[in-house]
């Protein structure tokens, strides 16, 4: 069998099997095996088993994932959500749109401890989606800024998209969150900008501006410290070379949890739920690393990841125009797999082909770069239709509201993040700008 058709056997023989309902990690390990055993047969295919679960998991760097997921899990359940909405309420009242872009903010906020997409849509839309229909705001309005705002968990550092990313392509995960920075902000910002412009086309999805906004307590103020001060402690002490990230991510856990116990919001079974999602959590990751890592090695035994890159190279295309084709590919990836599934499965083909692309700059800037513009449109495909796993998991807590309703409340936010990603594709210096300090 040829290389090329053998490529085919296993994406074909992965798909299959996802269609027929298998879980992502098995349907990668049975491809991969299947791929693995038609070149090599069944002794190194067993020597392979025998030493990559191992010398998987046995690293190191991967420490990182479950820490950060605890660290998230322990600010699901320790209420600091209630805590930054109230800030976040204070602080945007005032305008039109207010709560819906207070909701961003506390998404923008939470996302920042949690790193998890899900995880933010879900714990804030608890919190915000009851005030915001009790304000007046539209099934539509609400369900669509709470979905989108659920990806800026991803969007902002730590995120978890971002440390799988590092340690694929073997990036420094500091420099990553660095460059993460200045796009998750614009991010937030953006979404605002599209509430607010959305709310005055649509006067009726938004009630208008309230006489007597909520005010900011002091109790407002001293429920988002706590936050505050977690997050400056944890990416202060990160790129201030006190510890590294996975340190940074250890001290993160135990001070949310510290925080979670002060507020008195952390029981024993919540901590037994903390402790539980992040190893369902942990394993789900870890299992799909290890489906992943057999299937690509199937697919690096073909040789056809690199005769790809060749040929692309020799096309003599613009970088711009692969760069782009390669992310609308993410677009649809997205309509059928989860944002670990195809970074997992595409990474180790993609990464190849763009360094071996001439953009102008470093290649560890090439690859940073890179990363970030991934991430955009991860994002994209979490509230994108058919599927959009953010629209499902909001649309599931708001029981009253259409499904077509969020799609269309979705839509403002689609298109923020268009303008977004053709900002960063052709000005690469925006998310570079803070890695150039990092040393």
């Amino acid at each position: 069998m040829s290389p090329l058709a053998l490529t085919g056997l296993i994406f074909g023989s992965m798909l299959l099997l996802m269609a027929i309902r298998v879980p992502i990690a098995a349907s990668m390990f049975a491809a991969g095996s299947i791929g693995y055993l038609a070149q090599t047969g069944w002794l190194p295919f067993s020597n392979f088993l025998n030493t990559q679960a191992f010398a998987r998991f046995a690293s190191y760097d991967l420490s990182v994932i479950p820490l950060f997921i605890l660290m998230g899990h322990f600010a699901t359940k320790g209420g600091i959500s209630k805590s930054l909405f109230e800030f976040a309420a204070a602080v945007m009242g005032r305008f039109k749109g207010g709560l819906a872009m207070a909701s961003l903010l506390a998404c923008a906020a939470f996302g920042a401890i949690s790193g998890s997409s899900v995880a933010t849509a879900a714990t804030i839309t608890s919190v915000a989606l009851p005030e915001m229909r009790r304000h007046g705001y539209s099934g539509r309005i609400a369900t669509g800024t709470l979905a989108a705002g659920g990806t800026l968990g991803i969007q902002l550092p730590p995120s978890i998209v971002l440390v799988i990313y590092a340690i694929l392509t073997e990036q420094n995960i500091s420099k990553l969150f660095a460059a993460a920075v200045i796009p998750g902000i614009i991010a937030m910002i953006g979404y605002m900008v599209a509430v607010a412009i959305y709310v005055r086309l649509f006067p009726g999805h938004a009630p208008a501006v309230e006489d007597a906004p909520p005010p900011m307590t002091w109790h407002a103020v001293m429920g988002v410290l706590p936050i505050a001060v977690i997050f400056a402690l944890v990416f202060g002490g990160i790129y201030g070379g006190l510890f590294t990230p996975t340190e940074g991510a250890a001290v993160g856990a135990a001070t949310t949890f510290l925080t979670a116990l002060l507020k008195g919001e952390m029981t024993l079974q919540k901590l037994k739920e903390c402790f539980y999602g992040t190893a369902v959590s942990a394993a789900m990751i870890f299992l799909i690393f290890l489906g992943a890592d057999l299937m690509n090695s199937a697919l690096a035994l073909t040789q056809v990841p690199n005769q790809l890159a060749e040929v692309v190279g020799s096309w003599g295309v613009s970088p711009l125009l692969v760069v782009v084709a390669i992310l609308l590919f993410y677009v649809l990836l997205g309509a059928v797999m989860d944002e670990l599934s195809m970074l997992l499965l595409t990474i180790p083909i993609f990464f190849p082909i763009i360094m071996g692309l001439d953009f102008g700059m470093p290649k560890e800037s090439v690859a940073i770069w890179f990363g970030i513009m991934v991430l955009m449109t991860v994002g994209f495909g979490l509230i994108a239709p058919p599927v959009g796993l953010n629209v499902y998991i909001v649309n599931g807590l708001a029981k009253d509201v259409p499904m077509g309703e969020t799609y269309r409340g979705v839509f403002p936010f689609l298109l923020s993040d268009v303008l977004r990603t053709l900002l960063f594709l052709f000005f690469p210096i925006i998310p570079l700008w803070l890695v150039s300090f990092i040393r």
